[in-house]
């Protein structure tokens, strides 16, 4: 690759108007994560899809698709966080983190700020969302404003439905997303 092609590839992750502290203006990343098969744990899924119908003028969901955009708002679902998808995150101002937990938070309904804070661990489908802006941070510069959202599950057997008392938080869950929107 000629020196300039380089350059021009790399330059906006090297420049710290590229993302750090005030982002690219006032992009919003929703990045739901679990299985959407297993019942409670695809609480994120089911909040994106509410969430793309709300925003979508047609009433459209998310479907089959995992990205969807609207404008400064960008929805994604991944069945885990990567470190790869540091580079993406970077490009953003703000980020919501959405996922199913199974009682290790002390509330049903968690609404917590975030840090990038690297945690080791021996599996990457353990990755935590202060993990990912760690190395967000470290590769790009870049510190978005961070939040987690994580819903209590209840049940996680092998069905695309949610529980009745998941339904319940995610309910709770859409309209404190809507309301930080």
């Amino acid at each position: 690759m000629p020196s300039h092609d380089f350059f021009r590839t790399f330059t906006p992750l090297l420049s710290p108007d590229s993302g750090a502290e005030g982002g690219s203006s006032a992009a919003t990343l929703i990045l739901g994560y679990g299985n959407p098969d297993r019942e409670d744990d695809g609480v994120a899924w089911h909040l994106l899809d509410r969430l793309a119908r709300r925003l979508d003028s047609a009433g459209e969901g998310m479907e089959d698709e995992t990205t969807r955009s609207f404008g400064p708002i960008t929805l994604h679902f991944s069945l885990q966080l990567t470190p790869e998808m540091a580079e993406w995150v970077a490009q953003f101002h703000r980020v919501l983190f959405i996922d199913a937990h199974t009682g290790a938070e002390p509330n049903d309904l968690t609404w917590k700020p975030l840090t990038a804070h690297f945690q080791k661990s021996p599996f990457t489908h353990h990755m935590t969302p202060a993990t990912l802006l760690s190395i967000t941070e470290s590769l790009y510069g870049s510190r978005p404003e961070a939040v987690l959202v994580a819903v209590r599950g209840y049940a996680f057997g092998f069905h695309r439905g949610l529980s009745d008392q998941t339904l319940n938080l995610a309910d709770q869950a859409e309209q404190k997303i809507w309301e930080w929107l």
